[in-house]
C-alpha cells in the first residue's frame, strides 16, 4: 500500500487524476443527464446494483472528484457535497436520526447551526439539548438519553472561538454507542483532522476557506468509515436494515465503509436535492488548491491582528486561540499545532454601543455577512449573523454583547492594523 500523500499534494492533485489525452483541469460536467446503451443499465444504477451516473440531483462527476479531493484531505473513507454548509449539517443529522430522537450537541455553534438544530429540527421531531464543551466529561454525560443518537461540535466554534476537545468528544460519544460529529470549517483538514482524534464524520461550509473568495456557497460531509453501525442496529436502523426504497438493500451490508455516504446520497439527497452545480464545484476545487497557501497567511496575519488589539488602550479584551493565555491555547496547541484560523474576537471599552460605530469608520475592512475568505471583514453577530437569539442565549453561545468578530484576510497585514488604527482614533 502506498504512503499516504501529503496535504499540500492533494489540495492541488487530489480527486481528478486525468488519464491519457484527458483534460489536465477538472472538467465541468454541465449536465443533468447521462446516457446508456440499454434499459438494463439504467435499472442497476437506479437499484444501486452499479455505480455511474444517471442524474445529477444524485451525483455529477465534477461535484464527485471534488468530494473526493476533501475526502482525502481529512483522511476519511467517503465524502460528498450539499449545496451549502447548512445543508451539509442537517444531512449529517437527519441521515441518523428521525422523529422522537434526539441529540446532544455544543452550544458554542455558529447561529445558523444553533437555529437549525433548536428550532427547525425540533420541528421535524428531533429534540437538541446543549451543553457547554468546557464541562466535565460527567456532565456532559447526563445529557444523554436512552435515545440520542449523536453528539455535536465544532472544531473551533464561530464565533465564539471555543476549541472543542476533541478526545474528550469522542470518548463519551464512543461511551454512548453514538457517532461524533464535527464541523471543522474555521481549521479546516489544513490545520486539524479530527478522525485523527476520535470524531467520525466531519461536516465542512466550504463556502469559507475551502473556496476562500466568496464566489461560491457550498457543503460537504466526509465519514471516516470508523464507526460501527453494525454494533448498535436497534439504534441505527436506517443503515443496518433493509431500505423499502430500494429493494430491501441494507446500506451496511452493500456498501461497507461507504454506507453512512451512500444513504445519505440514495436517500436524502434524491428526496430533498440540496447539491451543489457542477459549475460551483469547479469553482471550490480552484480554491482547494491553494488552501493550504492561504491558511498560513490568514493565521499569520490573524496573529499580528490580535496582538496588536491586545495592547490597544480602547480594547477591553480579545479572543484568538493562537494568543499565549487563550482559554483554548493549550487545545489548540495540542490539535492544531499549525495554526488554528484567520477569526478573531474582541471588545471595545466602550461596550456595544461602540461595536457599530467603529466598523462603520472601517475603510480597507468591509462588514459583510460572511467569513473566511481572502479580504478581510468584520461583522458584529449579536446584531447580524446571531440576532435571533435572546441575550442569555447569546451569552450561552459564548458571543457577548459586544462581540465583534473579524475574519483576517490575506492582504498585507501593515495595512490591515492603519485600518483598524483609524477606526479606532
Amino acid at each position: 500500500m502506498s504512503e499516504p500523500r501529503k496535504r499540500e499534494t492533494i489540495c492541488v492533485q487530489g480527486g481528478w487524476e486525468p488519464k491519457k489525452g484527458e483534460p489536465r483541469v477538472l472538467p465541468i460536467y454541465q449536465s443533468t443527464t447521462f446516457k446508456y446503451d440499454t434499459s438494463e443499465q439504467m435499472a442497476r444504477l437506479f437499484d444501486l446494483e452499479d455505480s455511474g451516473y444517471f442524474y445529477s440531483r444524485l451525483q455529477n462527476p465534477t461535484n464527485d472528484a471534488v468530494a473526493a479531493k476533501i475526502t482525502e484531505l481529512e483522511g476519511g473513507a467517503a465524502g460528498m457535497l450539499t449545496s451549502s454548509g447548512q445543508a451539509a449539517n442537517f444531512y449529517a443529522i437527519f441521515n441518523i436520526c428521525s422523529a422522537g430522537d434526539h441529540v446532544v450537541s455544543s452550544v458554542a455553534l455558529y447561529g445558523g447551526t444553533y437555529n437549525l438544530f433548536a428550532v427547525t429540527l425540533k420541528k421535524l421531531g428531533i429534540e437538541f439539548t446543549f451543553v457547554d464543551p468546557q464541562a466535565t466529561e460527567d456532565e456532559i454525560q447526563q445529557a444523554f438519553r436512552s435515545n440520542t443518537k449523536a453528539l455535536f461540535g465544532e472544531t473551533i466554534a464561530n464565533p465564539a472561538l471555543t476549541v472543542l476537545d476533541l478526545q474528550k468528544f469522542a470518548n463519551i460519544a464512543h461511551k454512548n454507542g453514538v457517532p461524533l460529529i464535527v464541523d471543522n470549517t474555521f481549521p479546516t483538514p489544513i490545520h486539524c483532522r479530527p478522525f485523527e482524534w476520535g470524531a467520525d464524520i466531519v461536516t465542512h461550509s466550504t463556502t469559507k476557506y475551502m473556496d476562500g473568495h466568496a464566489m461560491s456557497v457550498g457543503g460537504a460531509i466526509v465519514d471516516s468509515g470508523n464507526f460501527d453501525w453494525n454494533r448498535y442496529p436497534d439504534k441505527f436502523p436506517g443503515l443496518t436494515t433493509p431500505d423499502a426504497s430500494y429493494h430491501g438493500l441494507i446500506y451496511t451490508e452493500a456498501f461497507g465503509k461507504a454506507a453512512y455516504i451512500t444513504k445519505a446520497t440514495a436517500q436524502l439527497m434524491r428526496d430533498l436535492g440540496s447539491i451543489p452545480s457542477p459549475m460551483n464545484a469547479f469553482l471550490l476545487n480552484i480554491g482547494l488548491e491553494t488552501l493550504h497557501l492561504r491558511m498560513a497567511r490568514h493565521c499569520e496575519n490573524a496573529r499580528v491582528v490580535a496582538e496588536y488589539l491586545q495592547n490597544h488602550p480602547k480594547v477591553s479584551w480579545v479572543n484568538y486561540p493562537g494568543l499565549p493565555g487563550n482559554p483554548g491555547y493549550e487545545l489548540a496547541r495540542k490539535y492544531m499545532p499549525d495554526g488554528t484560523c484567520g477569526v478573531l474576537t474582541f471588545g471595545l471599552k466602550g461596550g456595544r454601543e461602540e461595536s457599530v460605530p467603529f466598523m462603520d469608520r472601517l475603510r480597507l475592512i468591509a462588514i459583510v455577512t460572511h467569513v473566511a475568505d481572502a479580504r478581510s471583514c468584520v461583522l458584529h453577530p449579536a446584531s447580524h449573523t446571531h440576532r435571533q437569539m435572546s441575550e442569555k442565549e447569546l451569552l450561552e453561545a459564548g458571543v457577548q454583547p459586544d462581540l465583534i468578530r473579524i475574519s483576517v484576510g490575506i492582504e498585507n497585514s501593515e495595512d490591515l492594523i492603519a485600518d483598524i488604527r483609524q477606526a479606532l482614533q
